[in-house]
C-alpha cells in the first residue's frame, strides 16, 4: 500500500497486521501530508472507515520526530468525544489494535460505568482517553482529567452530538484544552451548528468532503415493503425468516416498542437481544457481544445504535418504525453494508404511512424498490433451497458414525429418515405468517397517478423480489359481480380487492376493472377463478362489513344515468297565507288555550284543601297524621302539637324556681384561693330544659 508511505511506521504495521490491503477514500484523504498538523472539518457517509482515518492522522502529532514508541504515560495526549457510550467503547477497541505497537496506553470514560475505576486509571496515567462528554465534563471538574497537555481533540459524530444537547459540554471541553491543540470534527452531515462549533473552536480548518451522493449507497440495497397495518409485526418475522441473515437489527422508535418486539421474537424461537436507553451499561455492552459471538442474530434496538455501532457481518437492517428524519434514516441503514460488504435495508411501510416514507426517501436521496413483504409460501420455498443446498450432505460419513446409520436406514428406510430430518430443520425455526395482500406499485408522478384513477383497473401484486411489470392487455372470459357498497359508504378498491382475495381464495390477477357506482360497485372477475369465488363465499354470498355479491347475468350498464330529483316549484299565490299572532286559533289546536298557558303543558286542576276535604295521601305508605285543617284553627294559634313548656308566657326564663335575676346555680363556698369548692361531688345545676352549658359567671362572682 503506497498510501501507508505517509503513515507512521507503527500504525502501518498494524494496519498490515489486520489485513488492510487498500484504504477507503477518508482515509486516503487524512494521510495527506498537508493535514499533518491542521485542523480539519470531515464530512463522510456512516461506514466509512472515519476511525481509523483519524487514528491515523493522530499518530503523526502524538509520536512526533519518527517515534515508533510512547514514553511513560502521564497526562493525556488526545482527546476523542464520541455521543454514545457503544461508540465511545468501539472507538476505543478499534484504537487498541491501530495503537497496540506504540505502546500507547488508552482509558475509557463513558457514562454507565464505575466512575471510581475510571479515575484510578486516570491517576496511573493514559495517552490517549476516549468518553462520552458528560463523563469527560464530570472527570474534568473533579480534578481527575488533566487538559493542559492535550494535543489533539477529535470530535466524532459531531452533528449527533449536538441533535443530543451536548453543545455546551462541549464548549466547556474545548476550553479547557489549550489553545495550540489540533482540533478534527468528523461529521456525516455539517448543519449550521457544526459550522459555527468549527468556527469557534477551530483555526483555518481544512475541509474535506469525501461522501458522494452517487456513491453513498452503492452497498446497501434498499427495499420498501408496503403491509396491511395489522401486518406489520408479522412481515417483519417473514422478513427475518427469509433471508436468515447471520446478523439483523431492527430499529423502533420507543423502548416500549423495543421491549414488546423482543418479546414477540423471542416467543417464535428467535435470538434476540434488546439495545435502547434503559439498559445499563453492563447490559447494552453483553448484548452487542452476544451478537458478536454469535450467540444471538437480531438485535432490537432504538435509535442509540443507529451511530457508530459496527456489527460485524451485518447483513439486514430492518426499520420496524419509520425514521423520523432522512439522516436518521441514513444512519441506521449505515449499519450495514459498511467495508465494502453488502447488506439491505429493508423498511416496513404500513399503507397508510406511505406517503410519509416517500418524502424521507426522497429527503434522504434513495429510491428504494416498492415491493411486498415475503409470504409464507415464499419463506417455505426459501427454506427448501437452503435445505437442498446445506454443505452437510456434502461431508462424507464418518467411520464411527457407519454403523448407526447404517442401523436407521435398516430400522426407517430412506423416506421416514428424510421426513424426520426435514422435522427437524423446520422445528429449529420460526414458522412463517400469512400476511395480508396490499396492493404495490412503484411511485408515480401525481398526473399519472390521477389518470390512474379515472379508470381503476386491478392488476397483480408485484413479487419479491420486484420484476418489472407488463401490460396485461385484454382480461378474456369474465363474469360480472354487483357489491352492495358504493361511493356513498365510502369504497375504494384499496380495501375491496384485498376483501375479495381474503374472502373468496382469489389472488388479485383474477380481478379486472372495478367500477365506483353511488351505491354499488361493479366488479369484473375472471371466469377462470368464478367457481373457486362463489364456493368460497357460500350460498349466501356474504363477505366482510355485510357486502353482499350479486352476480349479474352480463355486462352491466354503465351508462345508464339516476333520475333526476323532481322539485316542483310553486308560486307565490299558491302557498298559504302566513298567520299574523292575532289571528283567530285553528280549531282543537294549540291556540285553544290562553295565550298565557302556552308552553306549559295542559292545564291541570288543583286540589282544593279546605273544609272538611282530607288531605289526600301520598304515594309512599306513610301517611300524613291527622291535623285539623288550617282553615279549622283560630287566627293566630299555633298548630305545635300538645307540647308544653311550663305553660309559662311567652319570653320567660326557664330556669326552674329562682326568682329572676338571681344566679341559676346553688350557692356555694369559695376558699381563700379564689377557686370554688364542690362537697360530696356536687356539681352546678343543669338548666331545668337539659340543653346547653352553665351560664359562665362575670367577674363579680369570681369565676375568672
Amino acid at each position: 500500500m503506497s498510501e501507508l508511505n505517509n503513515a507512521v511506521p507503527a500504525i502501518a504495521k498494524a494496519l498490515s497486521k489486520r489485513g488492510y490491503e487498500t484504504l477507503t477514500p477518508v482515509q486516503q484523504a487524512m494521510l495527506d501530508p498537508k493535514l499533518a498538523d491542521a485542523d480539519a472539518l470531515v464530512s463522510a457517509k456512516t461506514g466509512s472507515g472515519k476511525t481509523v482515518a483519524f487514528g491515523m492522522t493522530m499518530a503523526s502529532t502524538l509520536l512526533p520526530d519518527g517515534a515508533e514508541r510512547f514514553g511513560r504515560a502521564e497526562a493525556p495526549l488526545a482527546l476523542v468525544i464520541a455521543p454514545t457510550r457503544e461508540l465511545a467503547l468501539q472507538v476505543k477497541r478499534e484504537f487498541e489494535w491501530l495503537y497496540e505497537m506504540t505502546g500507547a496506553v488508552i482509558a475509557s470514560c463513558v457514562g454507565g460505568m464505575d466512575i471510581r475505576t475510571e479515575r484510578r486509571m486516570l491517576e496511573r496515567g493514559a495517552h490517549i482517553v476516549v468518553g462520552t462528554p458528560g463523563r469527560i465534563c464530570d472527570h474534568i471538574r473533579r480534578n481527575a482529567l488533566d487538559m493542559s497537555q492535550v494535543r489533539v481533540a477529535v470530535l466524532d459524530e459531531a452533528d449527533e452530538m449536538l441533535d443530543l444537547g451536548f453543545r455546551e459540554d462541549l464548549e466547556y471541553i474545548l476550553e479547557q484544552a489549550p489553545d495550540d491543540r489540533r482540533t478534527l470534527m468528523f461529521s456525516a452531515t455539517v448543519p449550521a451548528g457544526i459550522a459555527k462549533l468549527a468556527r469557534q473552536y477551530q483555526r483555518d480548518a481544512v475541509r474535506i468532503e469525501v461522501a458522494s451522493e452517487e456513491k453513498q449507497h452503492a452497498d446497501i440495497e434498499y427495499r420498501a415493503l408496503l403491509v396491511a397495518p395489522s401486518d406489520r409485526e408479522n412481515a417483519i418475522v417473514n422478513v427475518l425468516r427469509y433471508y436468515e441473515a447471520k446478523n439483523a437489527i431492527v430499529f423502533c422508535s420507543t423502548r416500549a416498542n423495543v421491549n414488546h418486539l423482543t418479546a414477540r421474537l423471542s416467543n417464535r424461537n428467535f435470538s434476540v437481544v434488546a439495545l435502547s436507553g434503559e439498559l445499563t451499561q453492563n447490559e447494552r455492552t453483553h448484548a452487542l457481544q452476544a451478537m458478536r459471538d454469535g450467540r444471538a442474530r437480531v438485535c432490537i434496538a432504538t435509535d442509540v445504535a443507529a451511530r457508530g455501532i459496527d456489527l460485524p457481518g451485518l447483513e439486514l437492517v430492518i426499520h420496524a418504525d419509520l425514521p423520523t428524519n432522512p439522516e436518521t434514516l441514513l444512519h441506521r441503514s449505515g449499519r450495514t453494508g459498511r467495508a465494502g460488504n453488502k447488506g439491505i435495508s429493508a423498511f416496513i411501510v404500513p399503507v397508510n404511512q406511505r406517503r410519509k416514507a416517500e418524502r424521507l426517501l426522497g429527503g434522504a436521496n434513495v429510491t428504494p424498490a416498492w415491493v411486498r413483504p415475503p409470504s409464507a409460501e415464499e419463506v417455505i420455498a426459501r427454506d427448501q433451497e437452503r435445505l437442498l443446498s446445506d454443505p452437510v450432505f456434502a461431508e462424507e460419513v464418518r467411520e464411527e458414525e457407519q454403523d448407526l446409520v447404517a442401523r436407521l436406514v435398516e430400522s426407517y428406510g430412506a423416506e421416514k429418515l428424510a421426513a424426520a430430518f426435514v422435522n427437524l430443520h423446520r422445528n429449529n425455526n420460526a414458522a412463517p405468517e400469512d400476511l395480508l395482500e396490499v396492493f404495490v406499485d412503484q411511485p408515480r408522478k401525481p398526473r399519472e397517478r390521477a389518470n390512474d384513477r379515472a379508470d381503476f383497473r386491478g392488476e397483480a401484486v408485484e413479487s419479491f423480489p420486484s420484476t418489472p411489470r407488463t401490460p396485461r392487455g385484454d382480461f378474456g372470459p369474465a363474469i360480472w359481480l354487483s357489491l352492495s357498497v358504493g361511493r356513498k359508504q365510502n369504497a375504494e378498491p384499496r380495501w375491496l380487492i384485498p376483501m375479495l382475495c381474503r374472502n373468496g381464495s382469489i389472488t388479485k390477477a383474477g380481478i379486472g376493472a372495478i367500477k365506483m357506482q353511488q351505491t354499488e360497485t361493479y366488479v369484473e372477475l375472471s371466469a377462470d377463478v368464478a367457481d373457486t369465488f362463489l364456493g368460497a363465499i357460500g350460498p349466501n354470498r356474504m363477505l366482510e362489513r355485510g357486502v353482499r355479491v350479486t352476480v349479474l347475468d352480463g355486462v352491466p350498464d354503465l351508462t345508464r344515468q339516476a333520475e333526476p330529483r323532481s322539485f316542483e316549484k310553486r308560486s307565490f299565490e299558491d302557498r298559504p297565507p302566513r298567520r299574523e299572532f292575532n289571528d283567530a286559533p285553528r280549531e282543537g289546536g294549540r291556540e285553544d288555550r290562553a295565550r298565557d298557558d302556552w308552553g306549559k303543558g295542559k292545564p291541570k286542576a288543583k286540589a282544593a284543601y279546605a273544609g272538611d276535604d282530607a288531605r289526600p295521601a301520598k304515594s309512599f305508605d306513610k301517611p300524613f297524621r291527622d291535623k285539623p285543617a288550617r282553615s279549622d284553627r283560630p287566627q293566630g294559634e299555633k298548630s305545635y302539637g300538645e307540647k308544653s313548656y311550663g305553660d309559662r308566657p311567652y319570653g320567660e326564663k326557664a330556669y326552674g324556681d329562682k326568682p329572676a335575676g338571681e344566679r341559676p346555680f346553688r350557692d356555694k363556698p369559695f376558699k381563700k384561693d379564689g377557686k370554688p369548692s364542690f362537697k360530696d361531688g356536687a356539681k352546678p345545676a343543669k338548666s331545668p330544659a337539659g340543653k346547653g352549658k352553665p351560664k359562665k359567671a362575670n367577674g363579680k362572682d369570681r369565676w375568672n
